[in-house]
């Protein structure tokens, strides 16, 4: 049939309006709304056939959903204001009998099921174009700032806000420190042990008073008025180790915040002043969700600088001999007993890329250790009694135990972490 009988055809089901009649037509022209399409085919048919021309009022397909696109837009604005956002992506919940009568008008004058356009699809994009007018802000079909999903069997603007997210690099320049809260193990980070203040931590529910997520976060929430705040680091270091020199990438994410457009440069002296020496951030930026993955997945390598202690005198020569043993090598650890309540009980292999250092006395000595991510380099010193080869101790005979630890660089093994893809301006 032509597209004209079509018309007609579809005219002839009951009333319908211009959105839905249209809408059957949508890969037709282009730069037609369905309603102008519908419009002009009611007008066309009318001239055609010299019947009086009948606007469409009371649709059967959709009962008039398709006159609320300006109503549904002002709701899914009022939903969001309040919160910045500069994206947004639009869906519908279609009722059943909706669905199905979009489905029967089609099977009714003998078009395929999928000519045209859904009903679903018509109101995501004209109540879409509404809000972007509305709001100023664009439509974006991967992760949108936020998603408004129109509810037509109950009136309603479901919205969800997605996250926002900071990246950076943090020092941590006091032991003692962890990099995220420490629940108490003896209460379960309850606070109270048999109805009283537990022992174990004062009753504050954590192991240490001060995190760097605690240090971090809470300025970042609030500076984007956010719900909760999460801190995610590229690894961690020990409690007892301090993170120096480069820093650690790392990136905050924001729940639901009402504010997304923050100045960088101030949240850092934000955070920094908030820290009071015990954390400094540096190179914080915007970024997106893709960040998180990175900075948790990128392989990435790792320097230390240590202070060793002896249980024997060493000789120069011997250590600078045995660091160069250890210099390129790869190693064989078994996890360390220390983190096997943890941790699988297994063998890793690891490369040791650089391995420098000197004495201080001969007892004591200061060395410098780049090793590819996930090497243990307490036990690279120590050898936990047998457990990694070769070892420090192992080559040079004598106990060696790592007494201050410092981290001093992360670096991803093949690329940065920062990459321009993955931040914002």
């Amino acid at each position: 049939m032509s597209i004209l009988e079509d018309a007609r055809a579809a005219l002839a089901t009951g009333p319908l309006c211009d959105s839905c009649l249209g809408r059957l037509f949508a890969d037709r022209s282009f730069g037609l709304a369905n309603a102008e399409r519908g419009h002009a085919l009611r007008v066309t048919v009318a001239l055609a056939d010299d019947d009086p021309f009948e606007a469409g009022e009371d649709c059967w397909v959709c009962e008039n959903e398709c006159d609320r696109f300006d109503w549904w837009a002002e709701q899914a604005a009022s939903a969001v204001r309040g919160y910045d956002f500069d994206t947004y992506q639009v869906g519908t919940k279609v009722p059943p009998l909706l669905e199905e009568n979009d489905e029967l008008l089609r099977e009714d004058i003998g078009l395929d099921p999928d000519a045209g356009e859904a009903l679903k699809t018509e109101l995501n994009r004209e109540v879409g174009k509404r809000i972007g007018d509305l709001t100023g802000a664009e439509v974006e079909f991967g992760r949108p700032a936020v998603q408004l999903t129109l509810d037509l069997a109950t009136d309603e603007v479901e919205t969800h806000v997605n996250s926002a997210f900071v990246y950076g690099r943090y020092r941590k320049l006091e032991r003692d420190i962890p990099q995220t809260k420490w629940p108490c193990n003896d209460c379960n980070g309850t606070g109270l042990w048999q109805g009283e203040p537990c022992d174990g931590c004062g009753g504050s529910g954590y192991r240490y008073d001060e995190s760097v997520e605690q240090l971090s976060a809470p300025v970042v929430r609030e500076a984007m008025d956010g719900e909760e705040a999460v801190f995610h680091g590229a690894g961690r270091e020990d409690v007892d180790a301090r993170m120096l020199d480069s820093g650690r990438p790392f990136v905050i994410e924001v729940m639901e915040p009402r504010k997304r457009d923050v100045d960088a440069d101030e949240l850092e002296a934000d955070i920094n002043a908030f820290a009071d020496g015990k954390v400094e951030v540096t190179d914080l930026h915007l970024a997106t969700h893709e960040m998180v993955e990175r900075v948790k997945e990128l392989d990435a390598s790792k320097t230390y600088r240590m202070d060793v202690e002896f249980g024997a005198p060493v000789d120069a020569d011997a250590l600078q001999d045995a660091l160069a043993e250890l210099d390129g090598t790869t190693i064989q650890q078994e996890t360390p007993q220390r983190v096997t309540h943890r941790r699988a009980d297994i063998t890793r292999t690891r490369t040791v890329y650089d391995a420098e250092g000197e004495l201080t006395d001969d007892r004591h000595a200061e060395l410098r250790i780049h090793g590819e991510g996930g090497l243990y380099v307490k036990e690279l010193v120590s050898s936990d009694e047998g457990r990694t080869e070769p070892s420090l101790a192992g080559l040079l005979d004598t106990d060696a135990v790592v007494t201050a630890l410092d981290v001093i660089d992360v670096q991803g093994e093949d690329e940065p972490f920062a990459k321009d893809e993955f931040l914002k301006e």
